[in-house]
């Protein structure tokens, strides 16, 4: 390691949030404080007949007054929600490019399915109409990739990029992939992860995966750690955050709104759920020795949450396992209850409610979950104030992947 890489920290200045209850940080944040619950009927065209019937709909965003209109037309909506949140991210942070530094920025997104409604459409040309009908935008729309594409495209970001093409876990991944690219020398990096898979081809993808929730009542079809658990309602939307060397953000005089303290990743196997107590136990102990942090400092846990009765045991057992009698007292919450599971961008909203309730001394409630069965001091009902100093997010993916992250509260130690 070089003097110039030694004592790097990757710290969060600025949050960018595309979401089913709000677009931007302070909208969204009101609604994930109050516990509003936006869990309602697909409405998109073509998904209304099929048997999933409750997702959370991003609906208060406008791609023509977000995005130019030459990248509209090349990009599907995942990439559309992923380049809006870079957009309020990089301004949330004050950050103004160096012309002459463009390999100091890099980019890195996750996703899990790509452009769903892009190809879709395409390929319905394609065989309704014949190739020539087919536009040349459908080799990098629907791809994974697309996001981070675009986004250093327009942003003149040459620096270190990449994608983390994985389950939902790889939220949390590509922020880890961010961190490392910090610590190496790169001085900022816009990351995070943005989903859209509510369109016909998508949902028909997700039919496959027995998690799903085909429940028909929005306050019925997500209810994590309960005896009426049915699995999840999926979500769109996604959050991106703007990562900084520390030294770099304090020269321009940034706000250091969150450190990036630990990292942790296993693998258990898709569906495994039993198995992934382990897996989850441990990517929580990898993640706690890195943030070099005792079980009884976690202050919060932003929980995976699924909704299906062995994952959420497993989940409660992997804190039990991990956090030993700490456990008992520590806050749990699920705010992705009221908006939906996002797939990739589930955990970065997660993470940017983590550093609000950090900023704010709240912990936000788990929406429409009352009664709990299982050992957890799960936050309900309303929102409760609290010193945080420390969050502690986890993910896990239906493909087997199992993800812990550790955030402090900015400036301080």
């Amino acid at each position: 390691m070089t003097s110039r890489q030694q004592g790097r920290r990757a710290v969060v200045t600025g949050l960018g949030v595309v979401a089913p209850n709000g677009v931007g940080a302070d909208a969204f944040w009101k609604a994930t404080r109050q516990g509003v619950s936006v869990l309602d009927r697909i409405s998109r065209e073509g998904c209304t007949e099929m048997p999933l019937k409750i997702a959370g709909e991003v609906r208060e965003f406008d791609p023509q007054s977000a995005i130019d209109s030459r990248f509209l037309v090349q990009t599907d909506r995942f990439t559309h929600y992923a380049m809006a949140a870079a957009d309020l991210a990089v301004a949330d942070a004050g950050f103004r490019p160096d012309s002459g530094q463009p390999f100091a920025v890099g980019v890195v997104t996750a996703a899990g399915s790509g452009g769903g409604e892009f190809g879709q459409r395409e390929l319905q040309q394609l065989w309704g109409q014949g190739p020539k009908f087919v536009g040349p935008y459908q080799s990098i729309a629907w791809f994974y990739a697309a996001s981070t594409g675009q986004i250093s495209i327009r942003g003149g970001y040459k620096g270190p990029c990449g994608v983390v093409a994985s389950d939902e876990a790889g939220g949390l991944d590509a922020l880890a992939h961010a961190a490392r690219s910090i610590r190496r020398g790169t001085d900022t990096v816009v990351v995070g992860a943005a989903e859209a898979p509510l369109a016909p081809y998508s949902v028909v993808c997700q039919l496959g995966y027995p998690e799903l929730s085909l429940a028909d009542q929005p306050d019925a079809a997500y209810l994590p750690f309960t005896a009426q658990a049915c699995g999840f309602a999926p979500a769109e939307g996604g959050a991106m955050l703007l990562l900084e060397d520390e030294q770099a953000a304090r020269r321009r005089g940034a706000n250091v709104r969150a450190y990036l303290a630990g990292h942790g990743a296993t693998f258990t196997g898709a569906s495994r759920w039993e198995e992934s107590r382990e897996g989850l136990a441990a990517a929580i102990r990898i993640a706690l020795d890195e943030a070099r942090t005792a079980p009884e400092e976690v202050d919060v846990v932003f929980a995976d949450a699924l909704g299906v009765p062995a994952a959420d045991r497993a989940e409660a057992l992997a804190l039990a396992d991990a956090l030993g009698s700490a456990v008992e007292s520590v806050p749990v919450t699920a705010p992705k209850s009221g908006t939906g599971r996002a797939y990739c961008g589930a955990p970065m909203l997660d993470v940017a409610a983590a550093v609000l309730a950090m900023e704010d001394g709240v912990l936000p409630p788990t929406p429409n979950v009352t009664k709990v069965c299982h050992d957890l001091a799960l936050v309900t009902d309303h929102a409760r104030p609290a010193e945080l100093r420390t969050a502690l997010v986890l993910s896990r993916g239906l493909m087997g992947s199992n993800s812990a992250l550790v955030l402090r509260r900015g400036n301080q130690p």
